[in-house]
């Protein structure tokens, strides 16, 4: 099952320090050995509920074992302080739901695992 990294970077405030567009520049060959690709990376988005302070980003592997893979990898760690450092941010794992996913079978299940 197709699996998401999720994050929600920043506020940015001024220009982006060397060692995040140092970051920016490496992170793609983190994701080649776990089949990892850029879905969503700094693009312009529109808040229509709640508050978003900062840049959304998203990545999807193939399933959760390459994205845990990915996150706990060597060259990944490796960069993490370049962002870090300059850039607050939260990032998730998260597994997909599948072709033909019906959120109202998920609800009756929850009814009836509360009763």
């Amino acid at each position: 099952m197709t699996a998401y990294a999720i994050a929600h970077i920043g506020p940015v405030d001024g220009p982006l320090h060397e060692e995040v567009l140092r970051y920016m520049e490496r992170i793609q060959d983190t994701f080649a050995p776990f089949g990892g690709r850029f879905l969503v990376h700094f693009k312009q988005h529109e808040v229509v509920e709640g508050k978003w302070h900062g840049a959304p980003v998203l990545v999807a592997f193939p399933d959760m074992e390459a994205a845990r893979g990915w996150y706990k990898s060597a060259d990944y760690q490796e960069i993490i302080p370049l962002r870090t450092r300059h850039l607050p941010g939260d990032i998730i794992l998260v597994e997909g739901v599948g072709e033909g996913y019906d959120a109202g079978v998920t609800a009756a299940q929850i009814r009836e695992a509360q009763a």
